[in-house]
């Protein structure tokens, strides 16, 4: 049988217990940055989450931490305008703004997401970004963008497909090919990806499993 670039990930079940105590360890919100100076020390190891304005990452991070309101969720696009940073065990987990579309003044998205690039290309801490893809819409062209950002920097970044419960028949596996297909166009592209659903816990665990392998 021909392996498929970009499986789906697995984990151990060391991993998986790993992942299970690391988030059911206390998880707290350290702070919310505007600017680069604001960056707390870089003490830790930092595992950022990005993606398109309302592609769900504060509800995928209240997933994860299996904390409702640990991040700040709405139907809104934009909520998220700063660089929010929380604390698990050892590491930063970190909430970026949505780039594309927001209900915001054009001067406040062109600052925030300003930021949001400095900070994928300038903090030396940040060892994986979690790069957030609406299963329903797969990659789009801004996502694209972010990603060629993210080869330029070598920041290593993987596929996450959000929303996965929304999807009937066989538009999952078109899905997964066309996201296939966009990731295999960049080096600094993870080789697995991870498919989610904040509103079933599909691939919560594995999404654990993998941030505490990472070191």
């Amino acid at each position: 049988m021909t392996t498929l670039p970009f499986e789906i990930a697995e984990v151990s079940d060391e991993d998986r217990e790993a992942g299970r105590l690391l988030f059911a360890g206390e998880t707290l919100f350290v702070k919310g940055v505007v600017a680069m100076d604001g960056l707390p020390e870089a003490d830790r190891l930092e595992l950022c989450f990005a993606g398109r304005s309302n592609v769900g990452k504060s509800t995928l991070i209240n997933a994860l931490t299996g904390r409702k309101a640990l991040a700040r969720a709405s139907n809104t696009p934009g909520r998220t305008q700063e660089i929010n940073y929380f604390t698990a065990g050892a590491y930063y987990i970190v909430d970026l703004p949505g780039y594309g579309f927001a209900n915001a003044p054009v001067k406040v998205v062109e600052q925030w997401q300003r930021l949001m690039k400095n900070y994928l290309s300038g903090r030396q801490t940040l060892r994986r970004a979690f790069l957030l893809i609406d299963a329903r819409h797969g990659i789009k062209p801004v996502d694209d963008e972010i990603m060629t950002l993210l080869d330029r920097s070598a920041v290593t970044f993987q596929a996450v497909l959000t929303k996965v419960d929304k999807l009937r028949g066989d538009t999952r596996e078109k899905t997964l090919e066309q996201v296939r297909a966009g990731l295999a166009r960049h080096p600094a592209a993870y080789p697995e990806l991870i498919v989610t659903s904040s509103e079933t816990g599909e691939g919560i665990d594995v999404l654990r499993g993998v941030i505490a392998g990472i070191d």
